[in-house]
């Protein structure tokens, strides 16, 4: 059996673990955390369970598929809950709720945004066809030039709509500037703006509208769970508190692994799951890389970052379980975390009230909220330490003021703040940018990095930074790239 030795106990990391492990490879994955899931992972504040990151599931089959792989059905280890509605819009006090189902959504468009009911018909049956030609390129590896001459490229690419954001096409479809919103703010799942992030990603809006949105009993770091388990149920190794400090290279060689204890460990192949702007900067030593070195990686355009408050409450408020709250400004919103990189007086928010879906996350009457507010990466040099309490107090008043939670801190029995710099610090997430490498087209595909390292020997790549990209069902998609991959590979060397 091949050993392989995987960097990161992440969902790519574990999926890749999973499959391979099921296929009689010699599988150990080294997390630095007590957990698995790294942000896909969760902690618990006194009798609360948050998720750490990621808080629904779209594009189930494509888990289904990577647990097929693995001998398993994914079924028999989660509850899965489809939310009905998906999650609720607030619009200048507006509350817009957002349906799967074809007839809610249209009456929630006539009621709402009169006249563009036929544009949401017509958005869904082009993004289908945009999607049917999109998936194959996002389940492709891309290491060649060359492959953009393939058929599938050369069928995908009429539909990438190149030259346009993903708000100008949203625009060819809507004239309401809320609903356009509504349809673009998944942007902010890749860490981007929907004035800039590249057309092709309407398939995200996209996704949910014909897949739904889901919810795993027990929050959705119960998918990190469910893999480590199926790893170990087919022989794989996880050793928790047990971090990689360096990787050792000699030439183009990985020649082992030196762990936070010391302790050198060596594999045939090596996945590296840690974020990749990371990994590149702390774990190769200076001068061993070249289209990767820490100048270059500078210079990569990175996604924005997040500001959490966790907090347990005694009280279950009736909102929905996603709430989405925009700025009056969005666009200046969205421009101030993005271009300007500076807070925002008046931020956009998310809140995730599970606790209306899942009794097991608290007591009785009781409830796990978590609040997010996209705000700039470390690139921005804010002070955390100095800002944090004035920003969430400012976030606080913002929910307490526009939405259903009017008291909620007076409600507060748990909290814990997590800042961009504690992404950074507690997280290794390189610059705090939680959504990774950016996904500008200059940082696709073939232009991002390849899931085949192209610049160590054996050495493979999973997770947000490398293609296709971030979010959980294309991190999924990265794992069974990547092991598909190294299969081929023990078939056909190189």
């Amino acid at each position: 059996m091949k050993k392989i030795a995987i960097i990161g106990a992440g969902p790519g990391g574990l999926a890749s673990a999973m499959i391979l492990a099921a296929k009689g490879y010699d599988v150990h994955v080294y997390e630095k955390q007590s957990y698995v899931g790294g942000r896909n992972g969760h902690f618990s504040l006194g009798d609360y369970t948050f998720d750490i990151g990621p808080t629904f599931l779209s594009m189930p089959q494509i888990m289904e598929e990577i647990f097929e792989m693995s001998g398993r059905n994914v079924h028999d280890y989660m509850d899965l809950k489809e939310l009905s509605p998906m999650y609720e819009l607030q619009f200048d006090g507006k509350r817009v709720p957002m349906y799967r189902e074809r007839e809610k959504m249209l009456d929630v468009i006539s009621e709402h945004f009169p006249g563009n009911e036929a544009g949401y018909g017509n958005f869904m049956n082009d993004t289908r066809e945009k999607m049917q030609a999109l998936m194959p390129l996002l389940q492709t590896k891309h290491n060649k030039l060359t492959d953009y001459m393939s058929k599938r490229a050369l069928k995908a690419l009429p539909k990438l709509s190149l030259g346009k954001s993903v708000y100008d096409v949203l625009s060819d479809y809507f004239t309401d500037e809320r609903l356009k919103v509504a349809f673009t703010f998944q942007a902010k799942y890749l860490g981007m703006s929907p004035w800039e992030c590249p057309g092709a990603f309407s398939i995200l809006s996209y996704m949910e509208h014909e897949w739904g949105v889901f919810h795993p009993i027990g929050g959705v770091n119960q998918l990190s769970k469910a893999m480590a388990k199926v790893t170990e149920e087919h022989g794989g190794l996880i050793h928790l508190n047990e971090g990689v400090q360096k990787i050792n290279v000699s030439g183009k060689e990985i020649t082992g692994l030196v762990l936070d204890s010391g302790e050198t460990v060596n594999a045939d192949e090596y996945i590296i799951n840690a974020d990749f702007a990371e990994a590149m900067t702390r774990l190769v030593d200076d001068g061993v890389l070249r289209r990767h070195s820490k100048e270059k990686l500078q210079k990569k355009k990175f996604s924005c970052s997040t500001f959490m408050i966790y907090v347990g409450l005694d009280k279950l408020y009736d909102m929905p379980h996603h709430t989405i709250l925009f700025a009056e400004d969005y666009q200046k919103n969205v421009n101030e975390m993005t271009k300007d990189l500076v807070l925002s007086d008046e931020p956009s928010i998310y809140i995730h009230n599970a606790s209306v879906t899942d009794p097991t996350l608290a007591p009785e009457g009781h409830s796990a909220v978590y609040i997010l507010a996209p705000v700039p990466n470390n690139y921005s040099e804010i002070d955390w330490d100095d800002k944090q309490e004035t920003f969430k107090s400012l976030i606080y008043d913002e929910i307490e003021k526009k939405t259903g939670f009017t008291d909620i801190r007076s409600h507060v029995v748990e909290e814990k703040v997590l800042t961009p710099k504690q992404w950074q610090t507690d997280h290794f997430v390189h610059q705090g940018a939680t959504f990774s490498l950016g996904h500008q087209l200059s940082q696709m595909m073939y232009f991002r990095p390849h899931n085949r390292f192209q610049e160590l020997d054996h050495c493979w790549l999973v997770g947000g930074g490398t293609h296709p990209g971030s979010g959980l069902p294309t991190i999924l998609e990265s794992a069974r790239i990547t092991t598909g991959w190294i299969r081929e590979e023990e078939v056909q060397p190189i």
